[in-house]
């Protein structure tokens, strides 16, 4: 460059200063934004690939799907099967009375069936409900079994304003009995109600 003149190095850095703005507005006019471009073709075809990925899962697991929803449906049938249909009363007690048999808890006291009624708790519900009162005695652990395999045998059952009370008793093995009160709460079979 030393041996280059004066006015021919100016030429020279006129066209290397011309040649970075020439390359600089084609950056940004042409280059970038094709790149940007680009960038949103490739985010778009992650997306899609993504949601083609999710649809061939989705594919994939229809079958297995089909048989849980065809298994949840007998299932379903099942316990509809085994709800109070006919005369709620005398199928709660029915029931209640042959589930104790195995637990040495005494139901003498029947309320006179709350029922059928639609279910506030969830519009438009296929269901319907009636409720029991019932009150009886037993000991703490010998209830305590019933009332969990009570609601365990029957999940279409719930017990609500459950109150527990001890029984004055002279008696020392009498002491540890309680008097329990509850409401049983069911759910009545579409159609029956």
């Amino acid at each position: 460059m030393n041996k280059l003149s004066k006015e021919k190095r100016n030429q020279l850095i006129l066209i290397t200063g011309l040649t970075v703005l020439v390359l600089a507005v084609l950056w940004a006019t042409l280059i970038a934004p094709a790149r940007q471009h680009l960038r949103e073709i490739a985010g778009r075809r992650a997306a899609l690939a993504h949601k083609l990925d999710q649809m061939s899962q989705t594919i994939k697991t229809t079958d297995r799907v089909v048989a849980e929803l065809a298994a949840d449906r007998a299932m379903l049938a099942q316990l509809e099967a085994q709800m109070g249909s006919g005369d709620l009363y005398s199928w709660a007690i029915n029931a209640l009375r042959q589930f104790k048999v195995s637990y040495r808890v005494d139901i003498p006291q029947f309320s006179q069936i709350d029922g059928p009624r639609s279910m506030p708790m969830l519009p438009q519900f296929p269901y319907k409900q009636a409720a029991l009162t019932i009150g009886g005695s037993g000991f703490f652990y010998d209830f305590g079994r019933f009332l969990a395999d009570f609601e365990n045998q029957f999940p279409y059952v719930r017990i609500l304003n459950l109150s527990l009370e001890p029984i004055p008793s002279l008696v020392p093995v009498d002491q540890e009995k309680l008097a329990f009160k509850m409401d049983v709460v069911f759910l009545v079979k579409p159609g029956d109600a």
